[in-house]
């Protein structure tokens, strides 16, 4: 078969338009206008004040975490069951991060987790200095309750919307909750600027701060003034143009990845042993990636991963879902909270190709060999 990847780019023509217009006006260096547009477009979609479009969403969350005055030795807590650049700026800082499991309805970190760590901490004579969310493979966290609770604390959170673009928990959009939200445009997420991030904001002097550190920290003068360390993180004209384009069509790719999720569902309805992440009511996902769990008790151990060598070798890619992060041997010395779910979902979970340019029919045969393999 061709290759059927897990969650390829896909590009149209009117992002070609975009970057065509940034080679003809020879601006291919950072800033321009299809960067000034890209981040107007972000701000009106999600309903915030700022946005400032970086390199990565690695470079969003490191620098959400600076203009935060997170420092050496603070603690930061993070949620376990998440890709590991949610936790790695952290580090870069020096900073301590806290594991917290998730709660079993959204797979996104447990409320009651949360407070029990802020609580200890506190307790401890050490309040925490920032909460990562995550909205895992598009699926809107629990976030009334957890607004709630940083609230009840005064702890900042970021929101990492990195997979959740177009998702939205009652009638706001993921990336709008947190004192910061940040999102990714890697290649293999929703909408892509072949590598990119962003970072938003409604306080317009964390926006001011962020575009200043983006930017080497050039002071206004005549010479290059630097005060403070910078980073080289600002978004190139060229990417931001492909940005703009695949903004434009953003609600079509939603469209189709969430189709994708209903054809999953439906072919494989009725076998026992099978279930898929839930959509709570209230939200809204942009099912970014379709994922399946296999109970163990009906096809016992390992069979996500059977599947899965199965698959490649129908030339088709899947992969299992993240590995926690307090399984990760680079954090092996971090403090965590657990109450074992996302343990229990590493072993049996697996993420199916879900790209937004993936035929139905493609669908198909995955589906065939699925339950052939069953």
């Amino acid at each position: 078969m061709e290759k059927v990847w897990l969650s390829s780019p896909h590009i149209g023509d009117k992002e070609k338009e975009y970057v065509n217009e940034a080679f003809h006006t020879n601006w291919v260096a950072p800033l321009g206008s299809n960067v000034n547009e890209f981040e107007n477009q972000l701000t009106e979609y999600i309903g915030v004040e700022g946005a400032v479009s970086l390199s990565s969403g690695t470079a969003a969350l490191h620098l959400a975490l600076i203009a935060l005055g997170v420092k050496e030795d603070d603690i930061v807590l993070c949620q376990s069951f998440t890709f590991a650049a949610s936790a790695f700026p952290i580090c870069y800082l020096k900073a301590n991060p806290v594991f917290i499991d998730s709660e079993e309805n959204t797979w996104n970190i447990d409320p009651e987790l949360l407070e029990k760590s802020i609580k200890e901490s506190i307790s401890k004579g050490k309040k925490p200095s920032a909460i990562i969310i995550v909205h895992l493979y598009g699926m809107p966290a629990k976030m009334t309750e957890l607004v709630k609770i940083a609230a009840q604390y005064d702890i900042p959170i970021i929101e990492d919307a990195a997979e959740a673009l177009g998702s939205s928990y009652g009638n706001k959009k993921c990336g709008s909750f947190g004192k910061i939200g940040i999102l990714s445009f890697n290649g293999n997420k929703i909408i892509t600027t072949s590598g990119g991030g962003a970072l938003l904001s409604d306080d317009e002097n964390i926006i001011k701060k962020v575009r200043h550190l983006s930017a080497q920290s050039k002071e206004t003068a005549t010479y290059y003034l630097h005060k403070e360390v910078g980073y080289n993180y600002r978004m190139s004209n060229i990417c931001a143009g492909i940005g703009r384009g695949q903004m434009e069509v953003l609600e079509k790719r939603i469209e189709k990845r969430r189709r994708n999720f209903e054809i999953y569902q439906s072919g494989l309805e009725g076998i026992k042993g099978i279930r898929f992440m839930n959509e709570p009511l209230n939200t809204f996902s942009n099912r970014w990636l379709t994922t399946i769990v296999f109970d163990e008790k009906v096809f016992g151990p390992a069979m996500n991963e059977q599947i899965r060598v199965e698959l490649e070798r129908h030339n088709i890619e899947s992969r299992p879902v993240w590995k926690p992060l307090h399984q990760q041997p680079v954090f092996s010395n971090c403090k965590s909270y657990i109450n074992g779910v996302s343990d229990k979902l590493f072993n049996s979970g697996l993420c199916l190709p879900s790209g937004s340019n993936i035929d139905d029919s493609k669908i198909g045969d995955i589906l065939t060999i699925v339950k052939k393999s069953l």
